[in-house]
């Protein structure tokens, strides 16, 4: 996998983080929208899939990422497809930071040190070119204004936006409310992103207990009662699956 584009826990990163503060907004829900970025990212480079709510390995090759490596080994070991919302909703420590370091090491955003009160260390990251944040901001952008079906990068980040809270953020006060409801609305142009945005939601609702089912399969205690937008109806079988994007 090479490094020419960024990946989507990168943007998604670069689109929390707030240029007057240097801090990035939703930190928490931020934290499961990464690793939802993650096995994102690694369906797009073909080394995972979707089955039903599960995510299955496909492709045990490294990416050439490390940090998506890493991930990628991890669900290699678990031997069987795991639930998308115990994956997520499992401990990410340090994985915002990782990616921020990341940046930072790529010149994407530089590190400022301050102080909290006047005693406690603190550090802010601002971006070093804002026209990356522009570019991908347009991206979200036109997709809402034209209504046109947005690639599937686009629209698996518009996804977890939305489930990671950043409307407000990147849609603010009355005014952004049209603009809000749209990015919301995207999630159903990518089913991987939709699968991950709604198991990152589920996560933070606290109804990770049951499996999600899929639409027309009738009411379960405990799921949705309607239909899970972006999330495929039926299994994809491993051995027949697509290396969409795989590079």
């Amino acid at each position: 996998m090479g490094r020419s584009r960024r990946t989507i826990p990168e943007e998604l990163l670069l689109l929390a983080l707030d240029p007057a503060t240097g801090t990035t907004a939703q930190p928490q829900s931020l934290d499961l929208g990464l690793a939802g970025a993650q096995l994102v990212e690694l369906a797009l480079a073909g080394r995972i899939a979707p089955d039903g709510d599960r995510i299955a390995v496909v492709l045990p090759r490294p990416t050439g990422d490390p940090t998506l490596d890493s991930a990628l080994e991890l669900l290699r070991r678990r031997g069987s497809p795991v639930r998308a919302v115990h994956w997520i909703g499992g401990p990410r420590l340090g994985l915002r930071q990782t990616y921020l370091t990341h940046l930072e090491r790529c010149g994407m955003v530089h590190a400022v040190a301050g102080q909290m009160c006047g005693v406690l260390p603190t550090t802010r990251y601002q971006a070093t070119d804002t026209a990356i944040s522009r570019e991908i901001r347009a991206r979200l952008d036109n997709a809402i204004r034209t209504g046109v079906p947005p690639d599937p990068r686009t629209a698996a980040l518009a996804a977890l936006a939305h489930a990671v809270g950043l409307g407000k953020h990147l849609y603010p006060g009355n005014e952004g409310r049209s603009s809000r409801s749209r990015l919301r609305d995207l999630i159903r142009h990518d089913p991987m992103g939709g699968l991950v945005a709604h198991a990152v939601m589920d996560v933070q609702n606290g109804v990770a207990a049951q499996p999600r089912r899929a639409p027309g399969t009738g009411r379960q205690s405990g799921a949705r009662t309607e239909p899970a937008a972006g999330v495929p109806a039926q299994p994809v079988r491993r051995g027949s699956m697509a290396r969409v994007g795989a590079r």
